[in-house]
């Protein structure tokens, strides 16, 4: 038997919540809907536009994770697959991510109809970020070691192919397509190429020529705490890097302890009163450097600015981080609710939606772009929605209100720098700045 939850029947009292029906007519029925959906022939990439609607045509290469029913982390993994498809390298640091994302001897991460999917690898919870960069170093080399053999049997394999490989614009899906259509070429060259063992060598590492896209993820006990250390070392190495942050405000897989991403206001373990200290800006913190792209985005607040914000950090040639809202069971209300939530938290001011670009300072405009209003919605209107916060309030009234008055003064203060930061225009190299006198 199958329990089916079909919607409450005011005209039949005896039909429940919760109903026992026999398995096969649906499984039969299901299996067949099911091989209908997965003969669907994939879309080509390369024709799909790279927006909300667009990236939905795209095929996920992240599906049936066992995250908690609702968890609002694994909707940006599914869209980190559709958009880069078996061109990840993901670098995960344990925690929840892990243990949905590698729950051995299972994985939600799969194969295209081409047999390809994302590379994805954990190390421990402090050394994340350098384990990526490691990726990336590693990519580097390959792809420097493939470009001198390439360059070195240009006589062998034909001078206009090497060229065209080796000066390839691989901006966009298209020409991403089109410099895997040359490698396929080269491949077929290099076979034929039977007693040259340049040719061997180059036929192992030929895929690194195309573009690999590495992603650093982890969660905010990571990033914010234990794996901070490496974070900022390898967000200042200035190397092409992308680190998306899934900021659940608190340690999800160990219990629930507070983090320094925890708001505040809110109990967790180790801060059952409610945390006394505001949230750390992470993303201000990277912004300093002045050479990092930096996002905070939150899917059900603003979905576009999410999409946008995904494809501007991957394609910036240098380090980049996204800090994603993700609701979270420990927040304690029902999840069916977090995209609402999440809207709450943005439209409150707490958590502004913002893309700070350095590539926007060589066109005169501010790199730093809000992407949410001014707070709209009293701070004391989203907390309430929380068990995390309301604890607070049933423990202590009085810690509470001075708890909320304080989180309102924090969500004010913030939004107003992010909103002068805003206006603030840079100058160029060989400008010349004047002085007030």
């Amino acid at each position: 038997c199958v329990v089916t939850c079909p919607a409450k029947d005011k005209a039949n009292p005896k039909h429940k919540a919760i109903n026992m029906e026999p398995q096969l007519p649906i499984r039969e029925r299901e299996r067949e809907n099911y091989a209908f959906f997965l003969d669907l022939p994939p879309v080509p990439r390369e024709k799909i536009k790279a927006n909300v609607k667009g990236s939905q045509f795209l095929e996920p290469l992240f599906e049936y994770s066992g995250a908690c029913a609702g968890c609002g982390e694994t909707p940006y993994v599914k869209l980190l697959t559709q958009l880069f498809g078996d061109r990840l390298l993901i670098s995960n640091a344990t925690g929840c991510s892990s243990i949905y994302g590698g729950n051995l001897p299972t994985t939600p991460y799969t194969r295209d109809a081409e047999g390809r999917g994302p590379t994805w690898s954990n190390s421990l919870f402090e050394d994340n970020a350098e384990f990526g960069f490691g990726f990336r170093l590693a990519i580097e080399k390959h792809r420097e070691q493939a470009t001198e053999l390439l360059a070195g049997m240009e006589s062998q394999l034909g001078k206009e192919l090497v060229r065209e490989i080796l000066r390839a614009d691989q901006d966009g899906e298209a020409a991403i397509a089109e410099q895997r259509a040359r490698v396929a070429r080269l491949r077929e060259k290099l076979a034929s190429l039977q007693e040259a063992p340049a040719a061997r060598r180059l036929e192992t590492l030929a895929d690194y020529l195309v573009r690999k896209s590495v992603w650093i993820l982890g969660g905010d006990g990571w990033a914010y705490d234990i794996g901070y250390g490496g974070l900022d070392h390898v967000i200042a190495s200035g190397r092409d890097v992308n680190i998306l942050v899934l900021d659940t405000e608190v340690y999800s897989n160990t219990g629930g302890q507070a983090s320094k991403a925890t708001p505040l206001g809110a109990a967790a373990k180790f801060a059952a009163a409610g945390k006394p200290t505001p949230k750390k800006d992470l993303g201000m913190m990277a912004m300093t450097y002045g050479n990092v792209y930096v996002a905070r985005v939150a899917m059900g607040a603003n979905d576009a600015q999410t999409v946008r914000a995904f494809i501007e950090a991957e394609a910036y040639p240098g380090p980049s981080l996204i800090i994603a809202y993700s609701h979270c069971i420990a927040h304690g209300y029902d999840l069916k609710l977090g995209t609402a939530q999440q809207k709450r938290a943005v439209d409150s001011g707490l958590w502004t939606l913002f893309r700070y670009d350095p590539r926007r300072v060589a066109a005169g405009e501010p790199p730093l772009k809000l992407d949410s209003g001014a707070p709209k919605l009293p701070v004391s209107e989203y907390v309430k929605q929380e068990t995390r916060f309301r604890i607070v309030e049933k423990l202590d009234p009085q810690r509470y209100q001075q708890l909320l008055e304080a989180s309102q003064e924090v969500a004010d203060q913030r939004y107003a720098l992010y909103a002068h930061m805003a206006e603030l225009t840079l100058p160029i190299a060989g400008e010349k700045v004047e002085s007030e006198t």
